[in-house]
């Protein structure tokens, strides 16, 4: 996406309280001046926009993916809302998830929804520790299917960790680099600086992001 767009999409998320700021721990025990929580997309509106913002990220890449792969749980609502919105803009794509716990009666199994075919887009929030795309990758994999790529909603752009010391990539750059699949994002920890620094209304977060960044930042 455009910085702009980008910047609008950290604005929106703002907005409806799913980015929030003041003193979070992370999973890798840092302390972050902000936190992105999509579970808080839970409204109509707000999956709306959510779902418009994944759509306009894909349409440059609708022909290199033929299924939308969610997966459970967050996973599940984002490829369902982001298939209606492609579908609505001429893209119609058939998606698939998964179900925590196999099921041993009616259609049975772990997959739910079209069958996993041909390249397989894997849509999430975010990648924390690259844990679910494995998941996922495996599952695809297993199915008969070629992963393709993964998107993403915000990319923190921030040094992964491993038994709490630091690696010199993100787990996004680790994804593409280890499991070769490229990672789209609508937007980044640079935007959601980009935004602080331009908003009087909330420029005094962006001294804390700006240190955050420049101590983890990738």
């Amino acid at each position: 996406m455009t910085t702009t767009s980008a910047q609008q999409f950290v604005a929106f998320a703002v907005e409806a309280g799913v980015l929030r700021f003041g003193e979070f721990k992370t999973k890798a025990g840092r302390l972050s001046p902000y936190f992105f929580n999509a579970g808080l997309f839970d409204d109509g509106a707000k999956l709306g926009r959510l779902a418009a913002a994944y759509a306009q990220r894909l349409l440059p890449h609708v022909d290199e993916f033929d299924v939308i792969f969610g997966p459970a749980y967050k996973g599940i609502t984002l490829a369902a809302a982001v298939a209606m919105e492609l579908a609505r803009l001429g893209h119609n794509k058939p998606f698939a998830y998964n179900r925590k716990e196999a099921k041993d009666h009616g259609e049975g199994g772990t997959l739910v929804g079209a069958p996993l075919r041909g390249r397989v887009l894997i849509i999430d929030d975010v990648i924390s520790a690259g844990t679910s795309v494995r998941e996922s990758i495996a599952l695809i994999e297993t199915a008969g299917a070629t992963p393709a790529a993964v998107v993403i909603a915000l990319d923190r752009q921030e040094k992964a960790a491993e038994n709490g010391v630091d690696l010199p990539h993100s787990a996004v750059q680790w994804v593409q680099r280890e499991l070769g699949l490229p990672v789209w994002a609508i937007a980044g920890l640079s935007d959601l600086l980009g935004f602080l620094q331009s908003s009087g209304d909330w420029a005094e977060h962006a001294t804390q992001v700006a240190a955050y960044r420049a101590r983890y930042g990738v």
